[in-house]
């Protein structure tokens, strides 16, 4: 099952996505501007491409464990993803907290902090949720 991860911002949104095993995340190109009509079709056209069965939006939780702004307009993003995508294709969302750190020290300078960010999450989402999928 290939899973796309979303690591989501307004401005820009880092996409990683697994192999068919769901075992690797690659780090691909981030979505300019996800919220607008184009931005959205991108991302829409993307789960088609790569023939994607669930999407995982990062959420950032503050460190209280409390929603922010910003948790609110990911969720409400996940919602819209939901709509936009139909049944076939399983929204998630997944607590980031500690994965844009983890991301700003590892991978190489030419690609998108964001989307090493989108890979750090999906590795972390397969590590904790890959038997699932399999089983």
């Amino acid at each position: 099952m290939r899973i796309l991860a979303l690591d989501y911002g307004s401005a820009r949104c880092g996409c990683a996505v697994s192999d068919p095993t769901g075992t690797l995340a690659t780090p691909i190109e981030p979505v300019l501007r996800p919220a607008t009509r184009k931005g959205f079709n991108r991302l829409l056209g993307l789960v088609r491409e790569r023939g994607v069965k669930r999407v995982v939006v990062g959420l950032p939780v503050g460190l209280s464990g409390h929603d922010t702004d910003q948790t609110r307009e990911c969720r409400d993003f996940a919602e819209r993803l939901r709509a936009g995508l139909g049944d076939r294709i399983v929204v998630d969302v997944y607590d980031e907290r500690f994965t844009t750190a983890i991301a700003a020290r590892s991978g190489s300078a030419d690609t998108a902090e964001d989307s090493r960010a989108a890979a750090v999450l999906l590795e972390d989402y397969l590590a904790r949720h890959g038997h699932e999928m399999h089983g």
